[in-house]
């Protein structure tokens, strides 16, 4: 066979070879087409978004934006913590469906459980003026457990899901329930008033225990019930907040300062077995005044930091002014605890209680007497 057939032969069999390779990649994608996925949302400006409505069963949840930040209107438009409003928003908009319909009947809908009087959850996706931009219903699971059927709400169109995004019906989830987080080493004490009385407990120098200010005598401090109240916000986390109802008696006090001089106050309220506190800060240093030209670098320095020190205490203040919130049952009884509670007697040496020189002999040998 000559070079020139055997030069074509070459030829030939590369082409077939790429053709092959092109053939391949063709079925290739043909087949994950067919059995691939797509996302259940598309071209959502979120920035549109001006309200979310969430209903499960009987329960309706609301959150409206309000200023640019969203607002938890069933907690009287108690702002929303911006990392769980932009989780559900990507939830929502990351769901994958099978390209496949399962159904395009609205006769099916009610057994799939995506009607929207039977749905699990729906999830509504609002303009400013109410109108909607997109609605997902989930519905039921299939009897295998491998897929959730979901549609849009304006869609017949029902898909298959593999996995069914998490959807928060509660309010509260929604909120930053943590009100403080104090570290041990920055508080320098802590003084608790009621009806009853008040006490102090200050931080001692190097050392793990606590002093109590004009501990009453024969007795001594409980170190273990005033280590739990010195540091009960460490971290102080809500379960419920309304709005100042002004009907609660807040007889009770827990404040507590910091060595940068950040005080912070918690008035106490009891009312049907559960603790209501209203919350606020200062800094008890008072804001510095105005800089002037021939302070040293230093002293900028100091006045800066107590410029923001003000200004946090100031934020704290204004972020939970005219709110109340609802603190669990543990962490109230720390922040209320009775001088009682917390001292022990002391343990003291028995004397024997006599003056006369006399007497203490005359016992010594009638204690050596045979």
């Amino acid at each position: 066979m000559s070079n020139k057939k055997l030069a074509i032969l070459g030829i030939i069999a590369a082409v077939m070879l790429v053709w092959a390779i092109i053939q391949s990649k063709i079925s290739n994608v043909s087949r994950k087409v067919s059995t691939g996925t797509a996302y259940l949302v598309s071209g959502v400006n979120t920035d549109d978004i001006g309200s979310i409505v969430i209903k499960s069963g009987d329960k309706t949840l609301t959150l409206k934006k309000q200023l640019g930040s969203f607002v938890v209107v069933n907690k009287d438009n108690y702002p929303a913590e911006t990392n769980k409003i932009n989780d559900l928003i990507t939830r929502c908009m990351e769901i994958e469906v099978s390209s496949q319909i399962v159904t395009d009947n609205p006769a099916n809908h009610e057994d799939l459980g995506v009607a929207e009087d039977n749905a699990k959850v729906i999830v509504k996706f609002l303009k400013t003026n109410s109108e909607e931009i997109v609605g997902i219903i989930v519905g039921n699971t299939k009897e295998n457990g491998n897929g959730t059927y979901m549609r849009l709400t304006f869609e017949d169109k029902v898909y298959e899901a593999a996995e069914s995004p998490w959807i928060e019906i509660d309010p509260v989830n929604y909120i930053k329930k943590q009100l403080v987080a104090l570290t041990r080493i920055d508080t320098a004490q802590v003084a608790v008033s009621s009806p009853e009385g008040k006490y102090i407990l200050k931080s001692i120098t190097d050392s793990e225990d606590l002093e109590l200010v004009n501990c009453p005598a024969g007795k001594k401090l409980k170190q273990s019930e005033a280590k739990s109240i010195f540091t009960v916000l460490s971290n102080l986390d809500f379960t419920d907040v309304i709005r100042n109802p002004g009907d609660l008696n807040f007889d009770r006090q827990y404040i507590c300062r910091l060595y940068n001089s950040t005080e912070f106050t918690f008035d106490i309220a009891t009312k049907n077995g559960l603790t209501y506190i209203a919350c606020k800060a200062v800094y008890t240093e008072g804001r510095p005044e105005s800089i002037r030209k021939d302070e040293t670098e230093e002293q900028l320095k100091q006045k800066e930091e107590k410029l923001l020190l003000d200004d946090k205490a100031e934020d704290f203040t204004a972020r939970h002014i005219g709110w109340v919130y609802e603190i669990p049952t543990f962490k109230a009884k720390y922040m209320t605890m009775p001088l009682s509670d917390i001292v022990e007697d002391s343990e003291e040496t028995d004397v024997i209680e006599t003056s006369d020189p006399n007497a203490i002999l005359d016992t010594i040998l009638q204690d050596t007497m045979p």
